[in-house]
């Protein structure tokens, strides 16, 4: 998905193919609240090397905004679709593009 957003020339970044990274926005929908999910998103984040962020939404999915190489971030979105061993995903909305997140990290964001 982001890998093919790379070929249509449709990310951010400079000749430079190591500096090229894409930015996705997910909403999770199923059983994905009070199973740990955001926590496990982080950690799979984070060992992705991506920027971003995860939070529990008011109507029970969970959103995310992942920015990293395209590779990672589609690894990531694929794994969004199984989640950790007690969710139950139903959906996985995937939008490409928008800007970057403001954090040098991978945040899971509250209230």
């Amino acid at each position: 998905m982001a890998a093919r957003a790379v070929r249509a020339g449709l990310l951010r970044g400079g000749a430079d193919p190591m500096s090229v990274t894409c930015t996705v926005s997910v909403i999770v929908k199923g059983r994905v609240q009070g199973v740990s999910y955001r926590a496990w998103t982080q950690a799979e984040a984070r060992a992705l090397d991506l920027t971003g962020f995860v939070r529990n939404r008011a109507d029970g999915s969970v959103e995310a905004v992942f920015c990293g190489a395209p590779d990672a971030v589609d690894r990531m979105i694929a794994l969004c679709r199984s989640g950790p061993p007690h969710a139950r995903v139903g959906e996985v909305i995937v939008q490409e593009g928008g800007d970057p997140p403001e954090t040098h990290g991978f945040d899971i964001l509250r209230g």
